[in-house]
């Protein structure tokens, strides 16, 4: 009887490690052709001509098709989830992206035609027969220099690449600042671009039946429904039409958040060949065409006055959203990054200039904390570097600034509220942890030349993406439960916590609770997972049923009981005749309801009317080698509230994935493009992704204050270690140099970096 804050292990490892997954490539369908694309070698250029004569010839290919082939079918581009302002709701410049590029391409990696054969090597052969000619342009593929006069235009629907310049908030704050005494300290930031790269790569399986005029897509997907109907859209079908599955998913991270051209033409494919077709990216298509994340520019300021207190932030900063606006990632600077300054340090004026500009890159998406990533950073960084120039403890200026328990709910300056935290308890928690007050005894033993350096980095993020979740809870005539939910997973252990959250609301046992998912087919609508939603979405619409399903129950257990249905309570699964020991079973009325043809199956719909707040602190410990640059992460502690804990050990498996890509960016990863808009850093050769002799064991800790926006109490636990991890070792290696004069550096923090950071100074 496993219910919440217990711990057992996840039930679906079993399946994995014993080889019995159902992930792409897995999946095979009678007749099933294979599908490649020949791709753009060119970031900006003309297209003059797609020459298939030679590819369509070739043995065992089926189809060769093009931008005007979709077009003849009446195929439409893909447009953005999101095309306004969130706040504002005033429009986005954007340009909507062609499944198949017909006029111009826009990136390297851009799709100009697919191919489908019998093989997938013939697929291949013939994608490279296939003669693609082009004119090239110039290209631009940093966010600043899009801006800039004279750049080069990517669309005409984007006048001079700018897809929104909003200004928010107070925008006289730092003027008013100063004038109440206040010293101003800036920093100019370059939040670098990352490739995802989840485990398993993006792909997909296109049916069509015939008969029915349907399609089906076997898909890895974070996030079916949404996708599926704006990919019906593309189709140019109702929603209905298409049916999305995703048994298991190989992890996400953001880059199976939103819809791509590939899951369009895999079903169209599948229709002009009359057959099944598959596709699954190669490694090197999951760098040059899967959503990238972050980059993202910014020059702070912050106003403190002379006793330490805040007083004001102003930030301008500029979003580079890669060759088109995918999904919602043009939301993000409108919502998440625009939505939490002033939340967790107590800053009474915050004003925000945001652009986002298009650029010959590839598109960027979301990826753990995007946008409150960006604004971590940016704040983490400012502090410490407001710090040094006044002469304050970096600590100590955070322990002053911090909001208090007490002043929960709390509301900042840009009109969010937190309903629940204690900031100052966690960070004091992860200090202790991390025995600060040993630290200049360390660094003092630290053996020369070798540098020792700490960096702490409070965060806090808003969780609960879509608002809308949905969730059936049916009773199986052999005694089983089965939960049906919208909210998919793709590895965060749901088919064990899940089961969990039932148990503890209808007193069954959990190992009789089964979750389904991954079908649109299965439940009418679903808000994936994306945002840490899961647990608070589909757990609040799991309690809500409870709720109904207990209401059902009532007047059939009085029926069993021989009672009035007002005397019936309702406790641990048992209905009670009040005041007596006379209960019956929830599953013994579940079996009555049945027979009575009146059965307990329930569906429950929930629209959140509030965000979670998961908040916390990390700590990093580093030294630095100033001869070569290297920099080793020695230690690393996290304490973070997430609110009540379903499962301990799985929000711990989630708590370490998230810190490993946080310090994957801090120090290893880096999407680096040169100036025509190539990808260098385009495969495992020169993108270093982290392993575990790069990360120390993990100082973790808890500390939970409940939600108070939901009836379980929880909040997300997906993505605090992406937020903060890469400030918090950014800020230790800093701590380090901070002897020899150095302020930083552009991208991670990789031997050669820091190396020539250091030579910038004048060396040791």
């Amino acid at each position: 009887m496993s219910r919440i804050g217990d711990a057992p292990k996840r039930r679906e490892d079993q399946r994995f490690v014993t080889g019995g997954g159902a992930y792409l490539d897995d999946l095979a369908i009678d007749g099933m052709a294979y599908a490649a694309f020949v791709r753009s070698p060119h970031a900006h250029a003309r297209i003059k001509d797609v020459d298939t004569t030679a590819a369509k010839a070739m043995h065992g290919v089926l189809a060769v098709l093009t931008a005007e082939d979709a077009a003849a079918d009446g195929l439409k581009p893909l447009v953005p989830f999101v095309t306004a302002n969130t706040v504002t709701d005033e429009p986005m410049a954007w340009d909507s992206q062609p499944l198949l590029a017909g006029e111009t391409v826009r990136f390297v990696g851009e799709p100009v035609a697919m191919v489908v054969a019998e093989t997938m090597a013939q697929a291949l052969d013939a994608a490279e027969a296939a003669a693609a000619a082009y004119e090239t342009l110039p290209a631009v593929t940093d966010g600043r220099a899009a801006l800039a006069d004279g750049a080069v235009e990517i669309s005409s629907e984007i006048p001079g690449n700018l897809c929104m310049d909003w200004r928010h908030g107070d925008q006289g704050a730092l003027e008013t600042a100063e004038a109440a005494g206040a010293r101003v300290v800036s920093i100019s930031l370059m939040n670098h671009r990352i490739v995802t790269n989840p485990m398993e790569p993006r792909g997909g399986i296109g049916v069509f039946d015939v008969e029915a005029g349907r399609y089906t897509l076997h898909v890895s997907s974070q996030n079916i429904h949404i996708n599926r109907d704006h990919i019906a859209v593309a189709l140019g079908v109702r929603r209905e039409a298409v049916r999305w599955l995703a048994p298991d998913v190989g992890g996400g991270f953001g880059a199976k958040n939103f819809a791509y051209v590939e899951q369009v033409l895999l079903l169209w494919a599948a229709r002009r060949a009359g057959c099944a077709v598959k596709w699954i990216a190669s490694r090197s298509e999951v760098f040059l065409s899967d959503h990238q994340a972050r980059d993202h520019w910014a020059e702070a300021t912050l106003a403190v006055m002379p006793d330490g207190r805040f007083k004001a932030l102003a930030i301008d900063s500029i979003a580079n959203l890669g060759a088109y606006m995918a999904g919602s990632s043009g939301g993000v600077q409108t919502n998440q990054y625009a939505h939490l300054p002033g939340t967790l340090y107590a800053i009474p004026n915050v004003g925000l200039r945001v652009r986002s500009a298009v650029t010959n890159t590839a598109p960027i998406g979301v990826t753990r904390g995007p946008g409150f990533g960006e604004m971590n950073y940016i704040v983490e960084r400012l502090i410490d570097a407001a710090a040094a120039k006044l002469g304050m403890d970096a600590t100590d200026l955070r322990r002053k600034n911090l909001i208090a328990p007490s002043a929960m709910p709390a509301a900042n300056p840009l009109g969010g509220t937190v309903d629940s935290g204690n900031f100052p308890k966690a960070f004091e928690a992860a200090l202790n942890a991390a025995d600060y007050t040993g630290l200049d005894a360390r660094k003092s033993a630290t053996l020369a030349p070798l540098l020792r350096g700490f960096g702490i980095a409070n965060h806090i993020k808003a969780t609960g993406g879509s608002t809308d979740e949905n969730v059936e809870i049916l009773f199986r005539e052999d005694g089983g439960v089965d939960l049906l939910t919208g909210t998919q997973t793709i590895g965060q252990g749901h088919e064990t916590t899940f089961p969990q959250l039932v148990a503890e609301r209808l007193g069954v046992p959990s190992d009789i609770v089964t979750m389904r998912h991954g079908d649109t087919d299965a439940i009418i609508n679903g808000g994936g997972h994306g945002s840490s939603r899961a647990t608070y979405m589909a757990g609040t619409a799991i309690w809500r049923a409870a709720e109904e399903i207990e209401a059902k129950g009532k007047p059939i257990a009085a029926d069993m009981l021989e009672a009035a249905a007002t005397d019936i309570t309702v406790a641990n699964g048992q209905f009670t005749v009040a005041g007596t020991d006379r209960s019956v079973s929830i599953l013994d009325v579940a079996k009555a309801a049945r027979e009575a043809s009146t059965p307990l199956d329930t569906f429950h719909a929930f629209t959140r009317e509030a965000m979670t707040y998961p908040c916390g602190a990390h700590a990093a410990e580093v030294t630095v080698d100033p001869d070569t640059g290297v920099v080793r992460l020695v230690k690393y502690t996290a304490v973070d509230d997430y609110g009540v804990l379903v499962n301990p050990m799985v929000a711990s498996g989630q708590v370490h994935g998230a810190i490993a890509q946080g310090i994957g960016q801090a120090l290893l990863e880096h999407a680096v493009y040169d100036d025509d808009g190539q990808l260098l850093a385009g495969s495992f050769m020169d993108y270093a992704m982290p392993r575990a002799d790069d990360l120390p064991s993990f100082t973790l800790a808890f500390s939970p204050t409940p939600c108070t926006t939901n009836p379980l109490g929880v909040k997300g636990c997906g993505e605090a270690g992406a937020i903060a991890g890469y400030p918090a070792v950014t800020l230790a290696i800093l701590d380090a140099l901070r002897p020899l004069g150095v302020e930083g550096w552009e991208g991670p923090a990789t031997p050669e970096t820091v190396w020539r950071a250091i030579q910038r100074v004048g060396g040791m």
